[in-house]
């Protein structure tokens, strides 16, 4: 690929999954205004080469490369770097303008923080890093926008506050399909399957995510991070049942207006704004991102049944307790969805063995990222100890 003369360097870490796929998407829809720098990806090492040859990236990242990686890579021209040393360095790259967080877990946290230190422009879907170290990544931001939400509905809350006073804010609801099981009575819920809950009505995403979403565990996490990325109290953060996706964030604010981003869901519409804020890409112009007509569009919103979906009920009270309970529940939630989907446990059990760690949990909340990190690691040791009585 030829490099434009004043695009923008990019880095993408991540760049194998969806979220990742959706920002190359915007790269490569727009070559003249975005240049792929480097490429990273925990493993997947034929992917990650082929997608760093077609867009010229000059470096590259794995987690674990084999001694053949290294070569096959060398031999086309790109330097590979390895784990988080090597993710950490080419998240500071002299001269990368913009580095993409589309990756999941705890591994980039530290690399996330060297790029704020290093003034870069940052776009983050990576829930863990705010709501496991929130208290460690969000003093780095030093500007306003430095740090770009790419997650589809912290995305429209932050594209609803551009140029609006933080004090007059009066609340922020994100918005959730519902997922496979919006009308299920609890007794059908018995016996969902790990196929059941896999089939999600609205998103493509892997395995951990869907189930997430299916018992909107992950709304409820999306919450503790809006609280976080927008400074907000857990009493001021909420979210709603909106079926459609078409509207994915809503802001009311002080003297009773409310703001809300509506557009298709598509991964692409929040990868864009991110990739060219301050500036609005023309995106509509093809076709299937333009919006939907107007006989298409629905305001049709209903409140959470914490009864049948407890997850979120237990996601929210993470963020109000704070300290130790939100990497507890990332930790635990970790386990317990991992033992669903191999079949060791039903899916109504995700909440209760949840909801278990938090009643045997009496320890101190984190004083540092270290700290913080080994609560995940702890939650999923006390949900393996809860799923073994």
């Amino acid at each position: 690929m030829t490099h434009a003369r004043g695009a923008a360097k990019v880095v993408v870490i991540g760049a194998t999954g969806s979220v990742g796929g959706s920002v190359l998407d915007i790269c490569a829809r727009f070559p003249e205004r975005f240049d792929i720098l480097g490429l990273a990806a925990r493993s997947r090492s034929g992917e990650l080469l082929k997608l760093s040859e077609r867009f010229g990236a000059r470096y590259a990242c794995l987690a674990a490369p084999s001694s053949d990686d290294i070569k096959l890579f060398a031999s086309r021209g790109i330097e590979l770097r390895s784990g988080t040393e090597g993710l950490e360095s080419i998240a500071e790259l002299p001269f990368a303008d913009h580095i993409v967080f589309a990756s999941s877990g705890t591994d980039a946290i530290t690399a996330l923080q060297r790029a704020l230190r290093s003034d870069k422009d940052v776009s983050l879907a990576n829930k863990e890093s705010i709501v496991t170290a929130g208290p460690w990544v969000m003093p780095l931001v030093t500007r306003p926008d430095q740090l770009r939400p790419l997650d589809s509905e912290h995305s429209a809350i932050w594209q609803c506050l551009r140029e609006e006073s933080r004090e007059g804010i009066d609340r922020i609801l994100l918005t959730a399909s519902g997922g496979p099981f919006r009308d299920w009575t609890l007794e059908e819920m018995q016996g969902i399957t790990p196929d059941d809950a896999l089939k999600h009505p609205v998103w493509n995403m892997g395995a951990k995510v869907t189930i997430d979403s299916a018992n909107l565990m992950n709304k409820g996490i999306e919450c503790i991070e809006a609280m976080q990325l927008f400074g907000m109290p857990h009493d001021r953060v909420g979210a709603l049942i909106h079926p459609r996706s078409q509207i994915h964030g809503i802001v009311s604010f002080a003297d009773g207006t409310m703001k809300f981003l509506f557009y298709r869901p598509d991964m692409r519409v929040p990868a864009a704004a991110a990739l060219a804020w301050p500036e609005r890409l023309p995106i509509r112009e093809f076709e299937e991102l333009s919006p939907p007509d107007v006989e298409e569009w629905s305001l049709e919103f209903f409140a959470i049944d914490e009864t049948r979906f407890p997850c979120f009920r237990l996601a929210i009270e993470a963020g109000r307790l704070g300290g130790a309970y939100p990497p507890l529940l990332i930790g635990a939630d970790e386990y317990a969805v991992t033992s669903f989907l191999n079949g060791r446990i039903p899916f109504l059990a995700i909440s209760h063995i949840i909801e278990r760690v938090f009643e045997k949990y009496s320890g101190p909340g984190p004083s540092t990222l270290e700290d913080a990190i080994e609560l995940i690691a702890m939650g999923e040791r006390m949900a393996s100890e809860v799923c073994t009585v």
